[in-house]
């Protein structure tokens, strides 16, 4: 029993102490967020907000052009589109919708409902899909552009903004409006997205809520405001074409990298690095602080939500760090966050081994008991671990308390309790996400063709105006 017990206990020590070093340099990591956040309010807490009431109006006329890639989706796409036409708020649009030709389910419900409203555009891919969503997006582009010539008559490109929203959001009626003011003075925008709690899955869809309530009222404002480059949320943004053409002519035509699970990242990284000016808007619509924001339902169950965490850290955490490396050299603060957003594959090692370090513990405490009656961590045989329990006790209580404090101020006190059991739904999600995104990354570096992976969708079955959105200050208020 002697030298089993000095394995269990070694085993117990290192794990600890890996777990324990890395939790807290995490940790110390997320802390300087909080604080040059809290710095930056404190700053600029005087300035007045942008609201719709303020919101400079067009000066240029122009369409905006609305981009949906769409595989697989006939259980949402009907109802994303007819809830947009009814929704928006603008007088010159048209939503152009991106199908496979052997999704016949897809290609009925979008033609279903162009037939009544010409400002629907199905467009029809040459291959058959799965592709991956960059490449439906390209197909979408290059019509859009021979619509342009057509309309423009070859001279001025009469398309304002290109709109990306995916096809199971529920569409701001006021985001139109926010994009043609805004695309005369930046070329990106990027609107804020708040998930929509599903009713039957608080824990597993919650989560999400939970993490885009920080990272879109908190982590992206760092970002830009610490002039790093702000990567696209894929949905609820809008782009010059311009930029896009730009893009374009270096890639061969293609805007989008037919080649990514993440084209939304990699595309604002790549305004960046050309210049495009960016501002992520959180326009209020009301006194109450409602914001123009896009709403989904993000994947409920487990499986689904694992797929999707697959798919964003394989894209951004691993494939992503290959094909877009890092800044400028001496872009510190670029550096920093690039660094935060490779760092989940790490993280989640961190975090099972220090998961798993607590039941090897726990033995080795029962074995002591029984053996001798003493416990190799009592009367300070170990101060480090001593220590850095208690720092990372510490920064994990900060952690939940900033956690439901912004997930208070956009879904209301409720749902900022249950974000305490959500975090460790997200952290079972990223444990088993992890291992799948690495053997998806193993496989495309032996050559195999990225394809789109997706989950499936659903959309509100509450009317239009029933949707709730939220707001700052966590007041629900209806969406109008």
């Amino acid at each position: 029993m002697g030298e089993s017990l000095w394995i269990i206990d070694a085993s117990a020590r290192e794990m600890l102490l890996f777990a324990g070093v890395g939790l807290l340099l995490g940790g110390i990591d997320d802390l300087l967020v909080d604080l040059v956040y809290i710095g930056h309010r404190i700053r600029h807490g005087g300035r007045a907000r942008l609201t719709l009431a303020t919101l400079p109006l067009p000066r240029n006329a122009g369409r905006i052009a609305v981009f949906v890639a769409a595989w697989d989706e006939v259980a949402v796409i009907g109802g994303m589109l007819t809830t947009a036409l009814d929704r928006y708020d603008h007088d010159n649009y048209r939503i152009y919708v991106g199908a496979y030709p052997n999704d016949r389910g897809t290609i009925d419900a979008v033609a279903a409902v162009a037939e009544r409203d010409p400002r629907i555009r199905l467009v029809i891919g040459p291959r058959d899909g799965p592709t991956t969503k960059a490449d439906c997006l390209n197909t979408l582009w290059h019509a859009l552009c021979r619509d342009d010539l057509r309309d423009g008559a070859g001279t001025n490109l009469p398309t304002k903004a290109i709109v990306l929203h995916d096809a199971e959001d529920v569409v701001h009626a006021q985001e139109l409006r926010v994009f043609d003011s805004l695309i005369e003075q930046y070329d990106v925008i990027q609107l804020p997205v708040l998930p929509l709690v599903h009713c039957g899955a608080r824990l597993v869809s919650g989560h999400y809520a939970d993490e885009f309530a920080e990272s879109h009222a908190k982590q992206i404002v760092v970002r830009t405001a610490l002039g790093a480059a702000m990567p696209l949320a894929g949905t609820g943004c809008a782009i010059a074409p311009a930029v896009l053409a730009m893009i374009a002519q270096a890639r061969g035509g293609d805007p989008f990298d037919a080649t990514s699970l993440t084209e939304d990242y990699e595309l604002g990284l790549r305004l960046a690095e050309l210049g495009a000016r960016g501002i992520f808007a959180r326009v209020a619509t009301d006194d109450a602080g409602t914001v123009v924001a896009v709403r989904a339902y993000f994947p409920c169950t487990l499986g689904g939500s694992v797929r999707q965490k697959t798919r964003w850290m394989m894209g951004i955490a691993l494939a992503g760090w290959d094909r877009t490396g890092w800044g400028r050299p001496r872009a510190v603060a670029d550096h920093w966050m690039r660094m935060r957003d490779r760092r989940a594959p790490l993280a989640v090692v961190i975090l099972a081994v220090g998961y798993l370090a607590v039941p090897i513990w726990l033995l080795s405490l029962l074995m002591h008991g029984q053996a001798d009656g003493a416990s190799p961590y009592a009367n300070g045989a170990y101060p480090i671990a001593f220590w850095l329990l208690v720092a990372n006790g510490a920064l994990l209580a900060w952690r939940l308390i900033v956690r439901m404090i912004f997930t208070g101020r956009s879904y209301g006190m409720r749902e900022a309790i249950w974000a305490l059991p959500r975090f460790l739904v997200g952290n079972l999600v990223s444990l088993i996400a992890a291992p799948r995104a690495v053997i998806v990354y193993i496989g495309m570096l032996r050559g195999a063709a990225p394809v789109w992976d997706k989950t499936r969708h659903e959309f509100p079955d509450l009317p239009p105006d029933d949707v709730v959105t939220v707001n700052d200050s966590g007041l629900a208020a209806a969406a109008r």
